[in-house]
């Protein structure tokens, strides 16, 4: 077979949209000229009425009905205009949940709409007749977010037959019994050189180098996981019925099925057990379509899947295989077969994490660099903070509204993080949204500590981790569909977790950013993990700043005339191999490698965290909250006593460790709460004709 590089497209996993198929029109103030991309959803317009129209909009019941739909706006002028441009609707962008309505509005999203009209409408015309009416302070285009790997590209397995003899080894030094674990080189890097698809090469000493790895097998002596913590995936659909994934999906308190067509939680989202499906907008998570690569159960795999349970591969925060241990996946679906999502379910499917739960949103895509070469085929995204967030501000204006709103402020984390992928262009400017100064921007590494050869990176870069990097020639062998590496060169491995194969559960190796990202996704929840356990609470900026300093250093491999061999054009067969000097990546991939046991040493010496503390109680009369008490007395797991100062208002109990409150009459009262070793706190508990546990109310 002809000799050429093997580089896996589908797991290059930039997933990306160009920058000018989701443009922002302007504002009436703007007299820019208009351009409408050529993938723009035909007939329409995503719209957002000025605050002062909030009011009005209320009158029309736009934005109090949870479908939020209706044929007018209750605003003449604006109504005046559509009437010329043709029939439409109005839809809200986010839907109405009671239990979020109040923060959604603190933040202005309920000002957002889709606008649809007659599918043969000029949108042009429709947004420039916008543009100039006071009433209406944004308007842009609503297109897609696409992927920048061909999803016909061969997956890349482990085979039945090489798990079974990995089965057949005994885990040893506190190891995880799951078989693929030795060939996890991103959680326990040897040095040993031999990181490849089947384990053939035994020989092959070149290439790893000890330590570079996220160090999870160290860590998980102090902490696997907790179930407190959810991350939010939002890629292509989870496989919630993957054996090494099932025990650690998210599961809606409000819901029974997956795909139910019943809303059971009135969070204005039908069936979302395990999450939700932003691509059709249904609960139908899926991921059998022939054009899924696997790629969203291949990241949730490495963040946890179910570790010491004897099958498969381990999580980074998977837990310990006991019940109930590990951390909880929610799966966002926003790429589907050849179909993708549009803006405005992206920006969906960010808000629906913080509100139903995630603390950590996990995104293996992105835009094309401001770097990206126009002659190998990209399309530059955005170059500037600035450029990026008025080009896509639906998309600021969700991710702000994750970072300020996830989490609470009485819990472990008052604030989210996400987590994006620099992107793999090669480009010297990682990829929005990732380069946003409020995002984690992950770039990828070489199990050797070098940059992987596809990896953007840059000073916009927060972290590295380990991504793979296949950068080598080889022949390619195909026996079942299963395809592995005869390496003739240097073999530096790509990442191993879970996958799905013709529709059912597998495992199997990719590589890239993606695969980078997740690393840093699932050490951030490992810690979250611990500083639950230890009732520690963060800011979400300040958690972030203690991940930057819990990373091996970089820049050291990168001194003294160190190079690396790169295939610069990589996807082309014959690329012509270049010698490049790793100093041009010395403060370019960021803090450096993340570290999960520095970062749970760090969260033991209460770096920027103080203690959780017991919150202000809120609850309906005839209703009951439940607390936690052992998540806010530290040490303490039993012995507690309760007392209420006014008995006609609320009443308290405590059943072991945990408190119930329950309202009895409109009003408030002190509520004392006692540990057995004579610690107290004392909260407010109000009591209100609605149910509600929130102070949004």
């Amino acid at each position: 077979m002809k000799k050429k590089f093997f580089y896996i497209a589908m797991v290059a996993l930039a997933l990306t949209g160009c920058s000018d198929s989701l443009s922002t029109i302007g504002s009436s103030d703007d007299n820019s000229e208009i351009t409408i991309p050529a993938d723009a959803e035909a007939g329409e317009l995503l719209i957002k009425f000025s605050p002062e129209m909030s009011d009005i909009l209320d009158q029309a019941q736009l934005s109090k009905t949870r479908a939020g739909k209706a044929t007018r706006s209750g605003i003449p002028s604006t109504d005046e205009v559509l009437d010329i441009l043709g029939s439409y609707s109005f839809e809200r962008v986010f839907p109405v949940d009671a239990n979020t309505e109040a923060r959604t509005r603190e933040a202005g999203l309920h000002l957002w709409y889709t606008v649809k009209f007659n599918k043969g409408t000029d949108l042009k015309t429709a947004a420039e007749r916008l543009k100039q009416l006071g009433e209406i302070s944004k308007v842009q285009t609503n297109g897609r977010i696409k992927r920048a790997y061909n999803t016909d590209s061969k997956r890349i397995y482990l085979s039945d037959k090489a798990l079974q003899q990995k089965s057949t080894r005994s885990a040893a030094n506190g190891e995880p019994n799951d078989p693929g674990f030795t060939s996890q080189w991103h959680y326990r890097n040897l040095g040993e050189g031999h990181y490849d698809f089947e384990n053939l090469n035994k020989n092959n000493q070149v290439g790893a180098k000890a330590g570079c790895d996220v160090n999870a097998l160290e860590a998980w002596k102090t902490c696997t996981g907790d179930p407190s913590i959810i991350v939010a995936i939002l890629d292509e659909g989870v496989m919630y019925t993957h054996p090494d994934l099932a025990a650690n999906m998210w599961c809606n308190p409000g819901e029974s099925v997956q795909g139910a067509q019943t809303d059971g939680d009135g969070n204005g989202y039908e069936g979302d057990l395990h999450g939700y499906n932003f691509v059709t907008e249904s609960g139908d998570i899926t991921w059998t379509d022939a054009n899924d690569t696997g790629h969203g159960t291949h990241v949730a795999g490495t963040i946890a899947a179910v570790n010491n349970n004897g099958i498969g591969v381990s999580g980074v925060a998977g837990g310990d295989g006991t019940p109930n241990s590990g951390v909880k996946i929610m799966s966002c679906q926003v790429f589907s077969g050849q179909n993708s999502v549009t803006l405005a379910g992206e920006a969906r499917a960010i808000k629906y994490a913080a509100d139903n739960g995630a603390v950590i949103l996990q995104c293996s895509w992105g835009y094309n660099s401001s770097e990206s070469s126009i002659i190998n085929g990209y399309t530059p995204g955005p170059a500037t903070e600035k450029e990026w967030a008025e080009t896509y501000p639906l998309e600021k204006e969700a991710l702000d509204y994750f970072i300020n709103n996830a989490g609470s402020p009485n819990g472990v984390i008052d604030g989210g993080i996400p987590v994006f992928a620099a992107g793999n262009e090669y480009a010297g400017n990682p990829a929005f949204p990732g380069a946003y100064s409020k995002c984690v921007c992950v770039s990828s590494l070489a199990a050797d500590f070098t940059p992987a050869c596809y990896t953007d990176f840059g000073s916009l870069v927060t972290l590295s981790a380990p991504g793979g990097d296949l950068e080598y020639y080889s022949k390619i062998g195909e026996q079942e569909d299963e395809y592995w590496a005869e390496t003739t060169t240097e073999q530096k491995g790509a990442v191993l977790s879970t996958m799905i194969k013709n529709g059912q559960p597998a495992y199997g190796y990719m590589e890239g950013t993606s695969m980078a990202c997740p690393h840093v996704s699932g050490v951030a929840a490992l810690g979250l993990a611990y500083a639950a356990k230890t009732n520690r609470h963060y800011r979400a900026a300040d958690f972030v700043a203690l991940m930057k300093k819990s990373v091996k250093d970089l820049d050291s491999h990168y001194q003294n005339g160190a190079t690396k061999t790169y295939y610069m054009n990589h996807t082309t067969v014959g690329a012509s191999p270049e010698i490049v000097q790793l100093s041009k990546y010395i403060g370019k991939m960021g803090a450096g490698l993340i570290d999960a046991v520095q970062l749970l040493n760090n969260i033991t010496n209460k770096e920027f965290s103080s203690d959780m503390k017991l919150p202000n109680v809120y609850v309906g009369i005839e209703k009951t909250v439940s607390l936690n008490l052992a998540a806010y007395f530290a040490g303490q797991t039993g012995g507690f006593s309760c007392s209420v100062a006014k008995n006609g208002v609320a009443s308290a109990s405590v059943d072991g460790k945990t408190l119930i409150v329950k309202g009895l009459a409109a009003g408030s009262t002190s509520l004392t709460v006692t540990a057995a070793d004579g610690t107290s706190q004392t909260v407010v508990v109000t009591v209100r004709k609605s149910a509600g546990n929130n102070g949004w109310m």
